[in-house]
């Protein structure tokens, strides 16, 4: 049975290329997706220097990754996941399973 886990992962400091130097397996997909770029100004003074304003950025980088995988080694390739350290980067894991016999399979059994 095969079995999916897909990671979203959001990247805030640093390039998402130099957070993952973890070797990933051949199997896994990369689909990048579009970056955003949020700017804040903030007033300095608001009462005596209005014109004097500082602006800060915030760059979020985006990547979506999807590692193809049997049932039975799940759980090896859950634990190898939680054992890697992403730092400055936020991810969400999503795990899906095929549970159903296909028809094809089903028929040729009868």
């Amino acid at each position: 049975m095969a079995a999916k886990i897909c990671i979203a992962i959001r990247s805030f400091g640093r390039p998402l290329t130099e957070n993952i130097n973890w070797g990933l397996p051949p199997y896994t997909r990369k689909i990048a997706l579009p970056e955003s770029r949020v700017l804040y100004t903030v007033l300095r003074s608001p009462h005596v220097d209005k014109k004097s304003r500082e602006q800060f950025e915030m760059n979020v980088k985006k990547q979506f990754l999807v590692i193809n995988t049997e049932t039975h080694e799940l759980q090896k390739k859950f634990f190898w996941l939680k054992r890697q350290r992403i730092f400055g980067a936020q991810y969400e894991l999503r795990f899906s399973c095929k549970t159903r016999l296909d028809k094809e399979k089903l028929q040729r059994l009868l």
